[in-house]
Formats: structure tokens, C-alpha cells, sequence
């Protein structure tokens, strides 16, 4: 493995790690504001769907990742 393959893997680390580190946040908070009931029931269940959509979100990065992890390899 060159050094380039080495640093498009350590870059692509990066993007997925903060993307995750940013999805777990946003999904963090809907989920206090949800538990804390200070909305009222339609805005809780937009937020119940967009935190389906983030988890879906998460599950599409790390799946690209391995994707661009095998492309690399090839």
C-alpha cells in the first residue's frame, strides 16, 4: 500500500467520523426534546421521523465508507 492509499483511508476516516460525530449530536438533542415533552405531539412525531432519517443517514455513510474502502483496495 503507497502512501496515497494510506491517506485517502485516513481522510476518509475523518469525513465518516465527524459525519457520525454531528448525526449523534442533532439525534441527541430531538431525543431530549422529545422525552422532555415541551412540544406539543405533531412536532414530536416530525422528530420521531427525522431521527429514523438520521440513523438511515448513518447506515448510508458507513456503508459508502466500506464501499470506498474496498475501492481502494482494488
Amino acid at each position: 500500500m503507497n502512501i496515497t492509499n494510506i491517506v485517502t483511508i485516513a481522510g476518509l476516516t475523518f469525513e465518516v467520523l465527524g459525519t457520525i460525530l454531528i448525526a449523534y449530536m442533532a439525534l441527541s438533542v430531538h431525543g431530549r426534546v422529545r422525552k422532555e415533552h415541551v412540544i406539543d405531539e405533531k412536532v414530536i412525531s416530525e422528530m420521531k421521523r427525522e431521527h429514523a432519517l438520521g440513523i438511515s443517514g448513518i447506515v448510508f455513510i458507513l456503508t459508502g465508507y466500506v464501499l470506498q474502502l474496498i475501492g481502494v483496495a482494488l
